[in-house]
This record gives structure tokens, C-alpha cells and sequence, in this order.
């Protein structure tokens, strides 16, 4: 409806409110604030990290070792769960009063005008944001954020950044419309297209922020009932199983499936061949809990907690969700935006050409001169991007780099221009500011010594500035631009824009002295120089960081809502190939494996709305990729949920900050690449502390298996079981702050459950086989050198746990993913838990303690014999890791 209806219905008007009514519509409608999604508490995140399948698991069987009256070990499991909690939801409580705080960074006035009373004037002052109410009228200036949705009501030279709400990186133009129509010809920038329809010039949103020009602007809508808010509440689903979800569970419902068959095959096997019964229920718990990584959840907790906040510390990298480091170590796929990552928020020229499309620097001066004039007489706010690349350009093309390119030389004569002089070698006379109607913007200026004529400078959107030229400069004459020439450089400038570069026209024209105003019919007959040819600025660190990320074989998928030529030049400026240049439309309606195959075979897609992104990204996730989402605006929230680890940098709209799992400190690829490889570190322990302990413990369990069916007593008490556990426990601590060989971070870092359930197989056989070797030892041992039949369990107790300490101690050292000796000259925290745990395997069954736990010392040829063992179990180790090593490197396998 047009503007006055408006107000009307709103019972507003041009001069505000009254302070009264905006105390009424305050307490009616309520305050001008997002629904915010209200933060967990410790407790609750305490409550929830419980939901872990491994800490399920360790619950269960520590309600079962405490109903079976096996107090000790049921207090151990106990004690683990709830250190393992307190690490994670103390992490992640710590990561959300880091995000609180970035809260505090957002601004929170704007200006509004509004009356003390009916008869009072209006006075524009400065209101909290949240206290703005609908009719509401206030103004709006360059850098102010939009603070409600709006209808204009007066613009001057408006321009706004919508990229957090539409992704477009452009500013665009807006103006109030009366009677709101969409015309066919609605305005865009200086040599941009005609903005999307949908996106109405008279309406600005809440989330947006002004670029150049001035505004004011009537308050049609407020709090959840804006556009923003409406974007907010969308995601607010729950997110679907992450990278580190699907590892974790895959692995844990596996041995989740051996711990419940463990303990019935034991009693069914010992009632059967030994005649035994519910007598041996503790040992059944004690083979299950044997075969349970029992530190796993301290141990995953322990390093993402320090790799995050290592993040934190080093780089400014808040991790919100502890998993999400681990998915970032697994990420193959990043997918992003063009703008602020690859690119600057900002052009540059490439550069100028005359109507041929040869270089001609005189184009980019008389470009120079109607923006320094522009500038300098329309008394604009500030300049616009656009003007200050051109004139950074035209400075760089005086040869003075370090001298400002607008200043007068030693004789107080302006600096060279090109092949002509500076703007300020002319006399301003009047300026026409780029109208995002007409679309050009004018200087009118006086050449020295021609006070009789005036010139005309002229740039702006190609098609509108040829529609006022009607000579064309060629060669150093001028023809008539005829309705062929007109043709031919309209393509001129449509292959240039397809090669990703965006134009502006440049033309100028003399006209006789006059003192009148000049007006936008005054810009007609003009003679059309050339082209301005810019490009979008490159991120000064994206090619470095696009080249380690392809190191680490992550592949990068750029969408974006631009042009498809910006996008892959911008690409190959980086030095990544763009291949298959696809757009959404193109896509079409594919889902799913078809999506996912037309995607993987391309690097750019453009014209993506937020839905694209989303269906993109949702795509490749079912395809089997770990995938990363880097976004910063409203329209990035479908996307940012649909990847298994949303990012975004500190200076995003709030909702997409409380929306992704990891806020960077800056919108640059090179801390997302440090965040992917402090990822991978932390993935690379879990994953060494997972083989290491899971194939020793399955050989253990198939050993103790064994002899409890061979021999006519206990291989191990439960008491030895839980000692052994411990020590062995304790030394594992070692891997949360181990440091990995680059190696580890040169690749993805997944676990998958089939090929890690072979590697743990191979490694466990190998450990049953020395545990049974060593029972044979231990048996020829004792039975030769001691005579008392009594003792013989004992020492055989004390043999078994000195070997399954070695044999332990032997694996963290051989099978760590962590540097080599040769790498590192100083002792690390593994080897120092490896010596302690050889050391208490040795010892501790010749000390008082061992009596204690019913053990005692071995005859000394088991240790002759048991030394042999070793070393024969040492070189197949050495062997097995080797072949692993030399094969292909594959998820779920340490390098």
C-alpha cells in the first residue's frame, strides 16, 4: 500500500511517534529481540554428556560388578564416568561463556525520531535497539545495521549489504516506492544485473547493514515477526548423526554386541567342561570389563578438551561442541562462500580498455575524475567501494605509489594522471550521485583555462550509460555509436562479465558554460571512452590456506550466490582449478547420489540460494563425505545444519554464531585450516588409544579364555583383572597429550568400523598367541624349578601379570601414532608411561603388595624364557605394522 496508507494503519506518521505510544506498543508487542535459544546449563550438559554409548556401557557394568558385589571395580567405573563427564560439559560450558562474550560486541542503539507529546517537534535521538517498536521512524547512515524490517520513507544514494541474509556479495541499491509495484527494469549497481524480484527495493530487513547513503525509514515489523527472526527459529531442529556419531556408535554397538556374549559364553563354557557355575559370574564381569576400553570416554574427552582449547588459546578458535573437533579432523569436504573467504569484502581494477578492448589508462582517469568529484560535491557520507578502487587504481597509475595520487607537486601543479592530469587539475562545478534508478553518477568539472566549457565525466551501469552516448571515441576520433556498435559493445562487456570481471562504463561530454542546476535529462550525447574492468580482491592468505587444505585432501566446493564467471576467476586466481562451472538452475531438482556425483565433479556452484546450499551439503553427506559448512549469514543456517561440522567466523549474525559448532576468530581458511589439523591430532590419539587398547584387550580376553578352560584354576583373580586394568588404565592417559607425526594430519582421520575391527583382530591375535606362548613358558618354568604344587597358582598369577604389562607397554610404544624417536630427542609422555608400566609389571609382583593379591614371584628361568617370547612378539609387531604401513593408508588404520 503506498506510504501515507501505511502509516495510517500503523497510526503513525512522518514526524514518529510519541514517547507514550511507544511505551504502549512496548509493553503490548514486547521488546525488539530475537527468541534466543536459551544456553544449557552445567548440570544439563553434565546430564547429557551420559547419553555417550561408551559411558552407557561402562554404567551397565558398573551396576553389574556392584550387584555381583565386586565393589572395587564397580567404584573405578564409577569414578571414570564421572571424570569423563566433568571434562566434556566443562569444556563445553567454558566454549559457551566464550560465545556469551562475543555477544557484547554487537551494537545496540539505533536512531530513532520520536516526540514528547502530539504538538511537540520530532527529535531524532539515540534508543536501545530492543526498545524500538512498529512506527517507529528512524535514520539510517553508512555502517548502521538495520535494526527491524522497514519500508522507506526517503533515501539518498542507499545502498545495503545483504549478504547475511541473501548471500549476494554486492551492495544493493534501495529506494522508497510509494505505491510499491516491481517494475522490469529495476535498478541495480554500477554495472550490476537487475536484482532478484523477490528482494523488494523499498524494504530493508533486520540483519542487513548500510553501505553508502542515507535513509529514513518507517519500522513495519520488530522481534520474532521480523524476516530475521523468522530465519532464526527455522534450524532449530536437532542435527542429525555428525561424523564423530557414527564412528563412535558404529565402533561401540560392536563391542557393546561382544560384552553381552562374553560373560554367557564364559559361564555356559566353564559349567559345561569344568563343572563350575555361578561361582564363576565375577570372572565372566571381570573378562567383559577386560575387554571394555574403560578410559575411552576420558581419553576422547581429555584431548578434544585440550586440542580446543589449544584452538583457543593459539588461535582465537572457540569449539562449542566438543565432538566437533573430532569432525573436523574427518572433514574431505568444505563447502563455502566466495565472499570474505576467497575473496575481500571489496573490488580492485583489473583494468581499463577503450571501446576496442585495448588498454587505455585515459579511461580509468576521466573514471578517476567523476568519482573524486562525485565524492568531493555530492558530500556523500562516505565513498563507496567501488570509487575508492578506482581510485586507488588511478593513484598506482601515477607512478607514485606512496604519495597520495589527488596531491600537488613541488610547483603546486597537480600530479600526473596517466596520460593526462589528476582530478585535481579541474575545477568542480556540480555532481550527480549514483541514482540507483538512472545508474550512473556524474561530475560535472572545468577544465584549466576553458572557463567557457564545462565537461562532463561520466560512469555507471553499461547499458544505461550507452543509452545516453551517441559517439563513440575510437582510436583518437570519434564515430557515431550506432545501433551495430551499440551491439557489439554490449557483448564486448557481456564476454568480460562471463570471464568473472564487472564493468563500468566510462564517457564524458563538453558542454557550453551554464550556472543553472544540472539534472539527470542534462546527461544525454555523450561520447562513450571505454571500460573500468574490476574484479573482487583476493583474501590475502586464501592461496596459501586452499594448498594446505588440498594437502590434507580436503576438497574445497565453493557456493555462492554470484555470478558464475566472478566465482571462477576468483578460483583461478587461487590457483584452484574451477572445472565444471555449475549454477543451481542446473542442478535442477537432483537429490541425493545424483546431486552428490554432479557436485563432486564440480568446484564452483552459483546462484545458490540457502535452500541450494542445503540440499548441496545434505547431498554429500549421504554420499558417504564428512563435510564443513563456513558461512555467516541467515541465509547460511540450513547449511550450516545439514554439514557434520558447521563453521563460522566471530563477525556473523548472531544466530549463525549460536548456530555452528566452531566460531573462528576472522572469516579466514587459514585458522579453519589449524582448526582441521588440531582436529586431526586429537582424532589421531583416539584413534591410537582405540587400536592400541582394544586389540591388547582382545587378545587378553582370548588368552584368559583359554586358560580358564585348560587350567584347573583361575588364569587371573578379579582383583588382578582390575589392578592389571588400572596400571594399564593409567599409562593410556598418556595419548590425550601425545603429539602425532604430521603424517597424522595429512588425511582425513575416520573411523570406520570394518577395517578397524581387522586391524584390532590381527594386533589381538598376536597378543593371544604370545599370551598362550607365555603360558606354556610359564607352565615349563614352574613346573621345573618349583616343587610346592600349592604355590603354583600364585606364581602363576604373577608371570601372567608381569607379561600382560610388558606386552601392553610393548604395543603403546610400537603401535602409537606418534612421533619417532628419531623426530623427537626428548622423552615423550607415552614413552615415560610405557617405562612406569614395564617398570610395575616387573616390580610389583616381588614387592609386599603381590602377597596381597596373591602372587608371588616367578622362578627366574620364566624371565630368561619370557625375554625370548618378548623379543619374538616385538619383531612380529614390528613386522605387522610395517605391512600395515606400507599398504595404502586407510580410515580406521594408524599410519
Amino acid at each position: 500500500m503506498p506510504a501515507l496508507q501505511l502509516m495510517r494503519r500503523l497510526e503513525s506518521g512522518p514526524r514518529g511517534l510519541t514517547e507514550e505510544q511507544a511505551e504502549e506498543r512496548l509493553l503490548r508487542d514486547g521488546e525488539n529481540v530475537v527468541p534466543a535459544w536459551r544456553p544449557a546449563s552445567w548440570p544439563r550438559r553434565f546430564l547429557g554428556s551420559l547419553r555417550d554409548p561408551f559411558t552407557m556401557v561402562l554404567l551397565c557394568l558398573g551396576l553389574v560388578s556392584a550387584a555381583i558385589a565386586s565393589w572395587g571395580t564397580a567404584c573405578v567405573i564409577m569414578v571414570l564416568v564421572v571424570v569423563s563427564c566433568v571434562l566434556r560439559s566443562g569444556g563445553e560450558h567454558q566454549a559457551g561463556r566464550s560465545m556469551a562474550a562475543l555477544r557484547e560486541l554487537v551494537a545496540t542503539t539505533a536512531s530513532v525520531q520520536r516526540r514528547a507529546d502530539d504538538g511537540a517537534p520530532p527529535v531524532v535521538r539515540e534508543a536501545p535497539v530492543d526498545q524500538l517498536v512498529v512506527g517507529d521512524v528512524i535514520r539510517l547512515g553508512p555502517g548502521d545495521l538495520v535494526p527491524a524490517d522497514v519500508r522507506l520513507l526517503r533515501a539518498s544514494g542507499l545502498t545495503v549489504h545483504q549478504a547475511a541474509l541473501t548471500g549476494e556479495s554486492a551492495p544493493v541499491p534501495k529506494y522508497p516506492i510509494d505505491a510499491p509495484e516491481y517494475p522490469v527494469d529495476t535498478p541495480a549497481g554500477h554495472g550490476a544485473e537487475p536484482p532478484d524480484l523477490a528482494e523488494p527495493p523499498h524494504l530493508c530487513f533486520q540483519g542487513s547493514s548500510v553501505a553508502s547513503g542515507s535513509a529514513t525509514a518507517l519500522v513495519i515489523a520488530t522481534g520474532a515477526d521480523t524476516r530475521f527472526a523468522a530465519s532464526y527459529g527455522r534450524p532449530a531442529r536437532r542435527r542429525t548423526e555428525t561424523a564423530f556419531d557414527r564412528s563412535v556408535h558404529g565402533i561401540a554397538w560392536t563391542l557393546i554386541r561382544f560384552m553381552l556374549l562374553t560373560p554367557p559364553l564364559v559361564l555356559m563354557a566353564h559349567a559345561a567342561l569344568r563343572g563350575r557355575g555361578l561361582e564363576m559370574l565375577p570372572f565372566a564381569v571381570a573378562v567383559a570389563v577386560g575387554l571394555t576400553p574403560e578410559m575411552l570416554p576420558v581419553i576422547v574427552t581429555a584431548t578434544l578438551a585440550r586440542g580446543a582449547a589449544a584452538l583457543a588459546r593459539t588461535s582465537g578458535v572457540i569449539v562449542r561442541r566438543l565432538p566437533a573437533l573430532h569432525d573436523l579432523g574427518a572433514i574431505d569436504v568444505l563447502c563455502l562462500d566466495k565472499t570474505g573467504t576467497l575473496t575481500q569484502d571489496r573490488p580492485v581494477v583489473e583494468r581499463s580498455v577503450d571501446a576496442r578492448g585495448d588498454d587505455d589508462p585515459g579511461v580509468l582517469r576521466w573514471a578517476a575524475v567523476s568519482s573524486f568529484w562525485t565524492l568531493e560535491l555530492a558530500e556523500l557520507p562516505a565513498p563507496d567501494t567501488l570509487d575508492e578502487a578506482i581510485l586507488d587504481a588511478a593513484g598506482e597509475a601515477c607512478g607514485n605509489n606512496d604519495a597520495d595520487p589527488l596531491a600537488y607537486g613541488d610547483d603546486a601543479t597537480p600530479l600526473a594522471y596517466g596520460d593526462g592530469a589528476g582530478p585535481l587539475a579541474y575545477d568542480g562545478i556540480a555532481a550527480l550521485p549514483f541514482d540507483p534508478v538512472h545508474r550512473f553518477a556524474a561530475a560535472i568539472v572545468r577544465r584549466p583555462g576553458q572557463h567557457g566549457r564545462h565537461t562532463l565525466a561520466v560512469k555507471g551501469a553499461v547499458e544505461d550509460v550507452l543509452d545516453r552516448c551517441g559517439h563513440v571515441a575510437v582510436g583518437g576520433t570519434e564515430a557515431e555509436l550506432d545501433a551495430a556498435e551499440r551491439a557489439r559493445l554490449l557483448g564486448l562487456a557481456a564476454r568480460k562479465a562471463a570471464d568473472g570481471l564487472r564493468l563500468v562504463a566510462v564517457a564524458h561530454a563538453e558542454r557550453p558554460a551554464r550556472l543553472g542546476t544540472y539534472r539527470e535529462p542534462d546527461v544525454r550525447g555523450l561520447t562513450f571512452l571505454g571500460f573500468v574492468a574490476l574484479r573482487d580482491a583476493l583474501a590475502p592468505t586464501a592461496a596459501d590456506a586452499l594448498h594446505d587444505l588440498a594437502r590434507r585432501g580436503v576438497a574445497v566446493k565453493v557456493l555462492t550466490g554470484d555470478h558464475p564467471g566472478t566465482a571462477a576467476r576468483a578460483c583461478r586466481d587461487l590457483g584452484l582449478e574451477p572445472g565444471e562451472v555449475l549454477t543451481a538452475g542446473q542442478l535442477g531438482a537432483l537429490t541425493g547420489p545424483p546431486l552428490a556425483e554432479a557436485v563432486g565433479r564440480a568446484t564452483v556452484v552459483a546462484r545458490c540460494t540457502a535452500r541450494d546450499k542445503a540440499r548441496i551439503v545434505t547431498a554429500l553427506r549421504e554420499s558417504g563425505h564428512v563435510t564443513g559448512f563456513l558461512g555467516d549469514g541467515v541465509n547460511d543456517l540450513p547449511a550450516l545444519h545439514a554439514a557434520d561440522v558447521g563453521v563460522c567466523p566471530r563477525g556473523a549474525v548472531e544466530v549463525a554464531r549460536e548456530s555452528a559448532d566452531v566460531v573462528l576468530a576472522e572469516k579466514d581458511l587459514t585458522a579453519l585450516d589449524h582448526a582441521i589439523a588440531a582436529g586431526r591430532h586429537s582424532s589421531g590419539n583416539i584413534a591410537a588409544y582405540l587400536h592400541i587398547t582394544l586389540s591388547s584387550n582382545l587378545g587378553n580376553v582370548i588368552a584368559m579364555l583359554a586358560a580358564g578352560l585348560l587350567l584347573p584354576f583361575l588364569p587371573m583373580l578379579p582383583a588382578q583383572v582390575l589392578v592389571q586394568n588400572l596400571c594399564f588404565d593409567a599409562a593410556q592417559l598418556a595419548f590425550a597429550v601425545d603429539r602425532p607425526a604430521s603424517a597424522a594430519t595429512r588425511r582425513p582421520a575416520v573411523l570406520r568400523a570394518r577395517p578397524f575391527l581387522r586391524y584390532i583382530t590381527v594386533f589381538g591375535l598376536l597378543n593371544a598367541v604370545a599370551d598362550l606362548a607365555t603360558f606354556g613358558v610359564l607352565a615349563f618354568a614352574v613346573h621345573t624349578t618349583a616343587a610346592d604344587a600349592d604355590s603354583h597358582p600364585a606364581m602363576f598369577h604373577a608371570g601372567w601379570f608381569t607379561e600382560n604389562l610388558l606386552t601392553q607397554a610393548m604395543v603403546m610404544l610400537l603401535l602409537r601414532t606418534g612421533r619417532r624417536a628419531a623426530e623427537d630427542g626428548a622423552l615423550g609422555p607415552v614413552h615415560l608411561a610405557v617405562t612406569a608400566l614395564a617398570v610395575i609389571g616387573v616390580l610389583l609382583p616381588l614387592s609386599p603388595l603381590g602377597p596381597l593379591l596373591d602372587m608371588s614371584a616367578p622362578p627366574p628361568l620364566y624371565y630368561a624364557l619370557l625375554a625370548a617370547v618378548l623379543t619374538v612378539y616385538g619383531c612380529a609387531l614390528t613386522a605387522a605394522r610395517k605391512r600395515y604401513a606400507s599398504r595404502k593408508p586407510r580410515a580406521g588404520c594408524p599410519a
